[in-house]
């Protein structure tokens, strides 16, 4: 790799290395990030151009108007892209190309209002919606995030097999997601289809893979599946057919609307199981590997939240003779 090189130059070599180095969805994205937003504005630069204040420029930009509506990206969006810029520099430093931005000193603020839990009321209010109906296999779909902890890709890619009725345990081996086709067929008429697929791979990461103790009610829930094949998917009780995580998403805002609640995403459920456990005194440590996180930093930071009800209750012990 010459010195002096544009950005446009170097990328198409880093995506060749990563292809050979992550997993297929996670190269997708890559190709996605560098194509939509860091090749077009940042892809004629040369490299030793890339200092510190032009980095944080290109991130500012994204985060106030990054996304196709002109809108400002996701917080976790803007984060992905300097992870993709780091590791890109780093790639180009092997082959002597000097990039001055020094990453340690760009911080991307946290937004809070991007992070949604349930409240006491309303979590007990879809409780009661998806308990009425034990034989509801979707129903038990969402309970398994709202009372587990999983993640709606694992929920989406459970398999009767990695249930273990004798033991107890739910064992999380697999994530479904769907990811952008780059080799899309064209059918008869030259018109290109198929764009996405969906795909089941291994979890996220090595931590994400687990064993997770199963709740009495969720084992009484699932008994209906105990006798099936192991290739059978939780979510529809046939090998045959799955429910992509896009779908199901759906049917959980169509589950929120009959239940007269506000719409929140699917990923409000986890975050309301780990704040709920933190209330009722579950140690960090064994609450992030029921999680599947790398650290206990990432629960810390991401998925505990105190709820209104939790300072309501502290706030209320505090007393003159405590504070003075």
């Amino acid at each position: 790799m010459r010195k002096h090189q544009k950005l446009e130059t170097i990328v198409p070599q880093w995506l060749e290395n990563s292809k050979m180095r992550v997993k297929e969805s996670t190269y997708v994205k890559y190709v996605n990030l560098t194509s939509n937003h860091i090749l077009p504005l940042l892809g004629d630069l040369e490299a030793e151009k890339l200092t510190t204040d032009r980095i944080e420029q290109f991130i500012q930009s994204r985060l106030e108007a990054g996304n196709k509506q002109g809108r400002g990206m996701a917080e976790k969006s803007v984060k992905d892209l300097l992870i993709v810029l780091k590791d890109i520099c780093r790639y180009a430093a092997l082959y002597d190309v000097n990039i001055p931005c020094r990453f340690e000193l760009i911080r991307i603020r946290n937004n809070e209002n991007e992070i949604q839990i349930l409240d006491k009321q309303t979590q007990l209010r879809l409780e009661r919606f998806l308990m009425r109906d034990v034989y509801n296999l979707r129903k038990t779909g969402i309970l398994l995030s709202l009372c587990m902890g999983l993640r709606l890709g694992e929920i989406c890619a459970l398999r009767k097999g990695q249930i273990l009725y004798k033991e107890g345990i739910l064992q999380v081996r697999s994530t479904m997601q769907r990811i952008q086709n780059f080799n899309a067929e064209v059918d008869w008429k030259g018109r290109e289809n198929r764009k996405t697929r969906v795909i089941i791979t291994s979890p996220k990461s090595a931590c994400s893979v687990r064993d997770i103790p199963m709740p009495g009610f969720m084992i009484d829930r699932l008994q209906r599946l105990k006798t099936s094949d192991d290739d059978v998917f939780v979510l529809t009780g046939t090998s045959r057919k799955f429910i992509e995580p896009r779908t199901y998403e759906n049917v959980f805002k169509r589950y929120l609307m009959e239940c007269n609640m506000e719409i929140v995403n699917f990923h409000a459920l986890r975050h309301t199981f780990a704040t709920r456990c933190i209330e009722k005194g579950c140690d960090v440590k064994t609450l992030s590997e029921i999680l599947g996180h790398a650290n206990v930093n990432i629960t810390l930071n991401r998925y505990v939240h105190s709820s209104m009800e939790q300072k309501r209750k502290w706030m209320s012990e505090m007393t003159l003779g405590v504070m003075y």
